[in-house]
């Protein structure tokens, strides 16, 4: 890796211009877009997985989400939509610059080879899956992943996989680096940065499915969450903790279908057999339906549709987007062209990129902290998608550059590593206690279903936050930490937790109901645009239990 080890310190060293934490979508295009601007700068990536295929694209894609294509829609157009489907809390400008530079992103990729399928004709397949405007431009790329992590490599990136940003390392005022662990030898490590882009994910492994599947989640399971408690304790701003999402998707594999199949024809039945499709129903209203209705579940059908278009579905399912999927519609016995594809709410989770969460950022990428950027779902660009990740981990490298141009390198900072490390070795000497780590996080997350995933009311999030400060005190003195996988998998729910408290502080303090089912509280029924038409902004306090609350406006054009 390039590491060095100073005579009077154990830890070894890792110097860079720019680091990167996390190797999905955003940072593998930060990582690239950085070498780019400056071939000679040094890019470091932490990965806690394996760059080649983590993160929420761990293959293929079958859609670029959000692209203003010339002549058929606008930026302006894009903000216009966004908006009615963010329900007013939205800053404009990130979403503005991200369509902006949509269109030259995605002829960027094509450039590298991604496949963007065209008719006779030259043009591009583009779906309308907003309230207003058609966006979404048909992909087929089955190797997009891998092909963003060859790239990155090729452009002379250091990738550093299995590795965990633990904590981030402040001097003189702004961010300067992490102490990181090794997650399978459990080797403490420092990384000097003149600047630093987080893009480690949202909290994919929050609630749990109801299969009782720890990993069996929507997003990339290895999403705990980290991206937001590293900028939370770094001192930067968060928001819109309060949405929490729940998507409507295959029943017990959790893998997407709704708008592939839907927007070519096929049939939205509920459980008597009523049409739903409504043209191109909303998750949310869906949601609501199955909830309030009691109409669900909901299925798939696509047996009135011709030979030809079901194969289309089907090469696209098969292919680009999750192909485990062919293997469990056999195993359940699942035939589109004669049966049916039950849907099923997924469990509850937190998410830039399909929603409203995240560090607070600027069109610039900038968080409230200096030398801290943030992209994909790590950042709170609202609903921004695959796009989001791509045009502002572009954006979050040319500022972390320019960051680091400017900033006096200095001597690596041992204090934090210390500190994480004598941490390290008090979680380690918990060997001896009598619960397992695995059924401390099962835990954990029923918890969550119990009490912060909507419908919530006061005495209900309340509950939560009583027992996310118990759950602080038994992760030290009564789950058993014995080995480093163990100790690695403490310090996710460590993170599960705090985003969990986070939450439903965040939920208390909306005292509305928004979003449809995401945020709906039994007590505050109602939206309320007069009082509420704003951003619920998190920051730490004394110490991260103490979770302050502000209020900010919406930032418009």
């Amino acid at each position: 890796m390039g590491m060095s080890t100073p005579a009077k310190t154990p830890y070894p060293v890792l110097h860079c211009d720019v680091l990167v934490i996390g190797g999905g979508s955003a940072g593998a295009m930060a990582a690239i877009r950085a070498k780019e601007l400056d071939p000679r700068c040094d890019v470091v990536v932490l990965e806690k997985g394996d760059m080649k295929y983590s993160g929420c694209i761990a293959r293929g894609m079958d859609a670029l989400n959000i692209v203003a294509v010339p002549g058929i829609s606008t930026p302006e157009l894009y903000v216009e939509a966004n908006g009615m489907a963010c329900e007013g809390i939205m800053d404009e400008p990130p979403g503005y610059i991200m369509a902006k530079r949509s269109w030259d992103l995605m002829k960027k990729l094509e450039s590298w080879g991604v496949c963007f399928p065209v008719d006779d004709d030259g043009s591009y397949e583009v779906l309308q899956v907003h309230p207003k405007g058609r966006f979404c431009v048909t992909m087929k790329e089955p190797e997009l992943k891998t092909m963003l992590a060859a790239r990155a490599k090729e452009l002379g990136v250091r990738v550093v996989n299995r590795s965990m940003a633990v904590e981030l390392i402040r001097r003189d005022g702004r961010v300067a680096g992490a102490v990181a662990m090794n997650v399978r030898s459990g080797e403490i490590f420092v990384v000097s940065a003149g600047a630093v882009i987080l893009s480690a994910g949202g909290t994919a492994r929050f609630g749990l499915p109801n299969n009782g599947y720890l990993y069996g989640v929507y997003d990339y399971p290895g999403n705990t969450g980290d991206g937001y408690c590293l900028a939370y304790r770094a001192g930067a701003e968060l928001s819109g903790f309060e949405y929490t999402l729940i998507y409507y998707i295959v029943k017990d594999i959790n893998a997407p279908l709704l708008y592939i199949t839907l927007t070519r024809g096929a049939k939205l039945l509920n459980a008597f057999g009523f049409d739903k499709s409504r043209e191109h129903p909303s998750i949310k209203s869906m949601l609501v339906d199955h909830h309030r209705e009691g109409s669900g579940p909901m299925r798939i059908v696509m047996s009135h549709l011709p030979e030809e278009r079901i194969r289309s579905i089907e090469d696209i399912l098969f292919t680009t987007e999750r192909p485990v999927q062919e293997r469990f519609y056999k195993g359940r016995g699942v035939d589109f062209r004669t049966g049916e594809i039950e849907l099923w709410p997924t469990e509850c989770f937190l998410c830039g990129g399909h929603g409203l969460t995240g560090v607070r950022v600027n069109e610039r990428a900038e968080t409230t902290v200096p030398g801290l950027y943030a992209a994909g779902d790590t950042s709170l660009v609202a609903r921004g998608h695959l796009s989001g990740a791509f045009v502002f981990g572009e954006i979050a490298a040319e500022g972390a550059l320019e960051f680091a141009r400017e900033t006096r390198k200095g001597e690596a900072d041992f204090e934090t590593a210390r500190r994480v490390d004598a941490y390290c070795r008090e979680r380690l000497s918990q060997g001896g206690n009598r619960v397992a780590i695995e059924e401390f996080e099962y835990k954990v997350r029923r918890i969550i279903n119990d009490y912060i995933v909507p419908p919530k009311n006061e005495y209900k999030l309340d509950r939560a936050l009583w027992w996310m400060e118990r759950f602080r005190k038994e992760l030290s003195d009564t789950v058993r930490v014995g080995t480093v996988h163990d100790l690695f998998k403490s310090f996710e729910i460590d993170n599960i937790i705090q985003c969990a408290a986070m939450s439903a502080h965040a939920s208390k303090a909306r005292k509305e109901s928004r979003w449809g089912m995401w945020h709906f509280r039994t007590d505050y029924p109602e939206r309320n645009d007069a009082d509420f038409m704003k951003h619920i902004v998190l920051s730490m306090g004394e110490a991260p239990e103490d979770v302050r609350i502000n209020e900010k406006d919406i930032i418009r054009l």
